[in-house]
């Protein structure tokens, strides 16, 4: 018998982050939530606002998490939907019915003494200031290929060398969580094999400097090595949902 994970009720508070960790998991793709007319309206006006706030956002497809479900003792069925990326800006609209959890990867990338690479997001990109792990939304694949685990570890691995310069065959993450939070969005998060402090630093700056000479804002302006969930509470600004969760239970063996 199967069990449905209700997703997080949104909030403007304090968010409750789940922490999962299944021996498997499955993508099945559903039809997209439907959309009534009055909240794409609100919507789209939504998104218009959001882009003047901010020109860098971009309305590309996207993956939704659309349902979360316990189908055995160690393995969960991911439901997903392709949308369009201006459906989050639901979010902004007080009331909304049709609002969308997403589907994200990210990487968990050790230094070699131990210490754990987040980075702040910069401010052409959604969630500027933000301090989290390397990682993004997932994109659904072209017609008739699947989104599964390999390709979310393809993601997974784009992800990491786009935002911090470093480069990981797919092949050589690992899957270690699902993190539930802020809009029930569900995110699978993967460990990568640890790297000299130096060279993180390294690949960085480079990333840096090639944007930076096109005229061009990195996806993290900045990163740091925490070795302690104490010191990532003390990096100034907001942080994503999951970082304090997730350095928690990683520095606690």
């Amino acid at each position: 018998m199967t069990e449905d994970l209700k997703p997080a009720a949104a909030t403007t508070g304090p968010v409750d982050v789940e922490l999962l960790e299944p021996a498997g998991i499955r993508l099945v793709e559903t039809p997209a939530p439907p959309l009534p007319e009055p909240e794409r309206a609100a919507m789209d006006r939504a998104w218009r606002q959001a882009v003047r706030a901010n020109p860098g956002l971009f309305d590309g497809p996207v993956v939704a998490c659309t349902g979360l479900v316990r189908d055995s003792p160690d393995t969960l069925v991911v439901h997903w939907a392709r949308i369009g990326y201006r459906r989050f800006a639901l979010r902004l609209v007080p009331g909304a019915t049709a609002r969308a959890s997403s589907l994200y990867v990210a990487v968990v990338q050790p230094a070699d003494d131990g210490r754990i690479l987040v980075g702040r997001m910069a401010g052409p990109t959604a969630r500027p200031g933000r301090w989290g792990l390397p990682g993004g939304c997932v994109e659904p694949p072209p017609p008739g290929e699947p989104l599964d685990p390999p390709a979310l570890r393809r993601y997974a691995a784009r992800e990491l060398v786009e935002e911090t310069g470093v480069f990981t065959p797919p092949e050589r993450l690992t899957r270690w969580l699902l993190v539930r939070g802020e809009h029930g969005s569900v995110g699978v998060l993967h460990l990568a094999p640890p790297r000299p402090a130096r060279e993180l630093a390294e690949r960085h700056a480079e990333l840096c400097a090639a944007h930076r000479s096109l005229g061009a804002e990195p996806e993290f302006d900045r990163i740091a090595l925490i070795g302690s969930p104490a010191e990532a509470a003390a990096l100034p600004g907001p942080h994503a949902d999951h970082l304090g969760p997730v350095l928690r239970r990683l520095f606690a063996g």
